[in-house]
Parts: C-alpha cells; structure tokens; sequence
C-alpha cells in the first residue's frame, strides 16, 4: 500500500539523499535548488510517497490558483519537476504512484493538476514507466516541447565529427583568432551581454534576474558554470551550464556579444565545454529546448543540429477533475 504524506523541512536532508541516489533525479528536484524562491511567490505542497512505511518517490510541487482554482503544478520554479523514483521502480509501484496521486489531490480540492517530466535521458535507467501510469490515469499532454541533445563520444574529436562543416570551420577560425575561454565568476557582464541580446533579438528579458543567477551559484557553486569567452581579456560570449545530475549537463543561457561575431566564440565555448564534459564521463549535453509552447525557432534548431544534437520531449502532461 502506498501512502502520501506532505512535505515539511524535518524531511529535507532526507529528500536531498533521495534525488541523489534516484534514478531519474536532478538539480531542480533539491530542496536546495526549490528554497531559493521566495516563500512569497510559492506555497510549496510537495509530497512524499511511502511504501511499507519506507519512502518510495517525492514530488516536488507548488499550489497555485488559475482562473480561481485551485491547481497542484510540479514545479513551475524549474526547468522539470515530476516524481522522483528509485532505479528499481516497478510497473506496478508507479501506476499505484499516479492513481494515488490522483486520489489525493481530489481529497485535497484541487482542480487538476500539471506535471513536466524529465526526458529519458536524464535517467539512469531508461523507463517510461511513469510515463505511461499517467496516461493510464487520465493525463493528457498540455504541450511537448522539443530539447537537443547531443550524446557525448569517448573523445571530443568523435564529437567533433559530428559537427556540420560549417561549424567545425567557424571552430578553427575561432582557434586562430586566439579566443581564450576558460571558466569565470563574472555573471554580472555576461548578465549584460545577454540582457542585449534577448532584448534586441525578442524583446524580452532573462527568465533570471542577475542576482538571482548569483545566489543559485552560491547555492551551487560546482553546478551552475559560466564558461565565457575572452578577447584581449574583454569578454565576448558565454554559456552558463547547469550540471543536472551525474549524466547530463544543461545548456541554459547561450550568449554573444554580436560585435564579436566574427570571431565565432560560441563555437570555441561549446568545443571547450564538450571536451569537459567529457573529461568528466558525462553522457549527455543537453542544449535546451528550441520551441516555446510547441512554436519551433527554425534559426536555433538549425544551430543546435549543427554540433550533431538531435532532438527530444521535454512534456508536460495534466490531468482536470
């Protein structure tokens, strides 16, 4: 029989210890990575699942309220929420993980639910057991968003090969010019070259403010990475990785200063940083998703494939009453 019990922060070291050893468990799934919200903006209403008395899943999950009801979303604070399960989950456990789910969430009057789940290559061992216990259950898909990975070679020349033409070309034009790249703790100016950018470019703003990308580092200092790219010491581009769990690094801001352009940097950085990755038995580069709400960026796609990635969903499912 499997029980469920809300989260309170006597659990909090323990939740940490499951994500680690979890199969399918990353960085936005901490209780470390969730805290860093303001309590103002969420009212978190995470759950833990128990078998035998014994935890078998957590939850990460906040409540909101969408035309004045009542909704349980895992986790609109983070790139991927869903449960969090053990290597050995059974067919068995995770459809009685979802109907319980189900059976809580009407006792607890909630309108419905929403859920995004990590893609499958960010477990160990690769299963759609959850996957499927919620379409069992009634979910449907709300939108499926589309991710590039790249899987990563025992070498960054086979990677390399994998790369278009063009841009192994741009790679060693950028060699040439002499670009040193090379890890940096300066977020604010690469803060300003993407601010520009994404403003000039969409007309929006950074899903983060600066200083909310400066406590995250904090937070997790051998997590979240900026490599940058530098020109007579005045940087010119970055990436800021997030390391999601011991297989998968996360791309999550790419910029350039488009005066540089020439100079080809973020080609540079993402030789670099696939040869870290590497170098540090990663499997999977993931390059962020390349559509928003199913609107797919043809220019990002193309950029994205030409370092040999490919395409995946990222989905987000929901279940009404």
């Amino acid at each position: 029989m499997i029980t469920i019990d809300r989260f309170n922060n006597n659990f909090s070291d323990e939740w940490e210890k499951i994500v680690q050893h979890s199969n399918n468990g990353t960085l936005f799934h901490t209780r470390k990575f969730l805290s860093y919200h303001s309590k103002k903006r969420f009212i978190d209403h995470s759950l833990i699942f128990y078998k035998n008395n014994k935890p078998l899943s957590i939850f990460p999950a906040v409540e909101t309220i969408e035309s004045d009801k009542k909704v349980l979303v895992s986790h609109p604070g983070a790139s991927m929420g869903s449960f969090v399960t053990p290597v050995d989950l059974s067919f068995s456990d995770a459809l009685q993980l979802v109907n319980q789910l189900n059976i809580y969430i009407k006792k607890q009057k909630f309108s419905g639910i929403r859920i995004t789940l990590p893609p499958i290559i960010y477990n160990k061992r690769k299963t759609n057991y959850i996957d499927y216990s919620l379409l069992r259950y009634g979910y449907k898909y709300e939108k499926r968003e589309v991710s590039s990975i790249l899987f990563l070679e025992d070498s960054i020349e086979e990677n390399v090969n994998k790369f278009r033409p063009s841009h192994r070309q741009a790679l060693r034009k950028a060699q040439r010019l002499g670009l040193i790249i090379k890890n940096s703790d300066d977020f604010n100016s690469f803060y300003n070259i993407l601010k520009k950018n994404l403003k000039n470019r969409h007309n929006v703003n950074p899903t983060h403010t600066v200083d909310e990308l400066l406590k995250l580092k904090k937070l997790f200092p051998k997590n979240i990475l900026l490599h940058a790219a530098f020109l007579d010491n005045k940087m010119i581009g970055g990436v800021i990785n997030f390391i999601a769990n011991n297989n998968v690094i996360l791309a999550f801001y790419i910029s350039h200063d488009e005066n540089y352009q020439e100079y080809r940097p973020i080609n540079l950085l993402f030789y670099e940083i696939l040869k870290d990755a590497i170098n540090n038995n990663f499997k999977v580069f993931d390059f962020g998703i390349f559509t928003v709400n199913e609107k797919p960026n043809m220019g990002l796609a193309k950029f994205k494939e030409n370092f040999g990635s490919s395409g995946i969903f990222r989905d987000t499912l929901a279940f009404h009453f």
